[in-house]
């Protein structure tokens, strides 16, 4: 039998992650692996990585919940196909669904994985459908850009002025890869004008 490793993650540098400490401990864990400021949709978060690298089979990952360890149902069918992969046990200790160390709970979270990946996929169709409906009536679907005509038309300015793209995301408070596309598609836009 292998060991139980734990992991906990607070979301805010600001939030104290002790009392889930102190939960995996009193659960048995040899290890704690903490996670400060950290989205749980992030998957490179940094003791994440180290506690997945740190895991052999047999072993059990212990989590508070599972919103500790996956921001979404897809995150969370994904992480722990990928732990049973690896042969590596999931124990929750408030979801007792979640603990793939006895019958009932594998059986449990197979069926609940079978219903989220469900709900994921309608999902996905109802989206894609609305998507084409709207493109059939002439709309175009997402957010409506930050970069309008006439920012890009400062950016352009600024640009040949020698300004960076930092400089010009922070004029317009926007990030630099919004600066980027929009500077990539008014060239774009230029050069097949001028062909």
């Amino acid at each position: 039998m292998g060991n139980l490793i734990g992991y906990a993650r607070v979301a805010t540098r600001e939030q104290n992650p002790a009392s889930q400490e102190a939960e995996l401990r009193a659960a048995g864990c040899v290890r704690v692996f903490t996670d400060h400021g950290e989205s749980s949709r992030a998957k490179d978060r940094p003791q994440w990585v180290a506690c997945m690298d740190y895991l052999n089979p047999g072993d059990t990952l212990v989590i508070r919940a599972l919103d500790r360890i996956a921001g979404s149902e897809v995150m969370a069918i994904e992480t722990i196909a990928e732990l049973g992969r690896r042969e590596v046990n999931i124990k929750s200790l408030t979801e007792p669904a979640f603990d793939t160390t006895r019958p009932m709970g594998r059986a449990l979270f197979s069926m609940n994985a079978v219903y989220a990946q469900l709900r994921v996929d309608m999902i996905r169709e109802n989206t894609l459908r609305g998507l084409a409906y709207a493109r059939s009536q002439g709309k175009v679907g997402g957010r409506p850009t930050v970069m309008t005509p006439k920012r890009v038309a400062e950016a352009v300015e600024m640009r040949a002025a020698g300004k960076s793209l930092r400089h010009i995301a922070s004029v317009f408070h926007v990030g630099e890869a919004s600066v980027r596309r929009a500077l990539a598609k008014h060239d774009a836009e230029t050069s097949s004008a001028s062909a």
